[in-house]
Formats: structure tokens, C-alpha cells, sequence
């Protein structure tokens, strides 16, 4: 649910995510909130409340659009994009993956009035700690996290296994041939064949890279398995 209908399926129709839209592993049906304004110069938005710069989105618009959503997709969890929201885990994007569907509801200028999360059950969440234009870039990012994870869009089951944040930990680094460049070669333990130095290493440079350039992602990991979050 967008003002912009267009940006949609965009980058998602490339590479692995558009072969599964060109085979209907995965569809989408871009909604235009202003198709649902009442007036004739087709307004979604006005000043915000109180006063301040930007526009507001409308709330009864809102409703409208999603109301309309709602009645053609029953039972899909209604997801709004927007830097207030939650941040979307990994866990998040697997149960969305699993599920129905979702419906996502793409922010614009100052935002949503937030009377629209009062009036209908709405789950607003974030990408990061960042802002942006709009709320289509995050729900392509969203998009794209689910649909590589839906059965047959990547080629190996496993393929999404050991990537960071399936198992609580940063993904282990990554090398291949040559096995010398510029003078850095690759470890020998990935040239040994021993699949458990291998699998050890692995796990250990995981661990050390969490640690290391995000505590507050090792905190929560090593929390969980009883440790001190140290």
C-alpha cells in the first residue's frame, strides 16, 4: 500500500526473486492510497496537528485503503513501515515467510496520523535506525528478506542456514580462489579438508567477529546461553 505503485516489484524483479515471481512462487499486488481520497485533487495528507514542517498521512484515507486491503486479503497481518516501529528481527521475517502473506503499509512525509494504529491492528516496524524518503525502500528490504526464504526461490534448502542472525551470531567470513591475492592468503584451515577444524573455526571466528563489532548482538546471544553477557 503505496503512493508510489510503480516502485513495485522493482529491484525484486531481478535475480532470484524475479525467476520466483516469473514462476508465481510469490506475488505482489501494489495498492495506490490515493485511489481511495474523496476529493477531487485526490489528498492523502495535511499539515500535522499542532503545527511543524511536512505533511501528515490522513487517517481516514488510511482506513479506507486499508479497509479495502483487508476485505480482498482477510486474515494477513497488516505490517506499517515506519522508524517508530519495532526493528524487524530475522526470527520476524522467518514467521512472516512461513505465513499467508502480509500487507504493508509504506509511510510518507512526516508520517501516519497516529490515530490509524489506534483504529485497526497494525505492526509497526523498522528497518534500522535510519530514516528515509519513504516507506517503499524498507518494504522492499523486508520483501526481499522474506521472499528468499519461501521454499524453492534459493537453490539449496540449506543455502540460508549459517548467514548472520539465523543462529544469533554474525556470519563467519568468506574466501575463495585465488588462494593468494596481494600477498593475504586464505587459512589454511579452509584448505585443510578437515571438515571439523573447518566447522570449529567457523564457529569461533563467528563468536569473535559478534563480540566484536556488535556487543549488543553477543550480549543477547550469550545471554541466552546462560552466560554474562560479557
Amino acid at each position: 500500500m503505496t503512493l508510489y505503485p510503480d516502485m513495485f516489484p522493482g529491484p525484486l524483479g531481478h535475480s532470484m526473486a524475479g525467476r520466483a515471481l516469473e514462476a508465481g512462487v510469490w506475488s505482489c499486488a501494489p495498492v495506490q492510497i490515493r485511489d481511495f481520497a474523496t476529493d477531487r485533487h485526490r489528498t492523502v495528507d495535511d499539515t500535522p496537528a499542532g503545527g511543524g514542517a511536512g505533511m501528515v498521512l490522513k487517517a481516514d484515507i488510511l482506513a479506507a485503503a486499508l479497509d479495502h486491503a483487508v476485505a480482498a486479503n482477510p486474515g494477513l497481518p497488516i505490517l506499517a513501515m515506519t522508524p517508530r516501529g519495532a526493528p524487524v528481527t530475522q526470527a520476524r521475517v522467518r514467521d512472516l515467510a512461513a505465513g499467508p502473506g502480509a500487507i504493508i503499509l509504506c509511510g510518507r512525509f512526516e508520517g501516519f496520523d497516529e490515530r490509524i494504529f489506534d483504529a485497526r491492528p497494525i505492526e509497526q516496524v523498522s528497518m534500522g535506525d535510519i530514516i528515509l524518503s519513504g516507506g517503499e525502500m524498507g518494504a522492499l528490504l523486508l520483501l526481499d528478506a522474506c521472499i528468499r526464504l519461501i521454499p524453492g526461490v534459493m537453490g539449496a534448502p540449506s543455502s540460508g542456514d549459517d548467514e548472520s542472525f539465523e543462529n544469533g551470531l554474525l556470519e563467519y567470513p568468506h574466501y575463495t580462489r585465488p588462494v593468494e591475492w596481494e600477498g593475504r592468503m586464505i587459512p589454511d584451515v579452509l584448505r585443510s579438508g578437515d571438515h571439523a577444524k573447518i566447522a570449529a573455526w567457523r564457529r569461533q571466528r563467528a563468536a569473535e567477529d559478534t563480540r566484536e563489532r556488535r556487543p549488543d548482538l553477543w550480549e543477547r546471544y550469550d545471554l541466552a546461553r546462560g552466560g554474562e553477557g560479557r
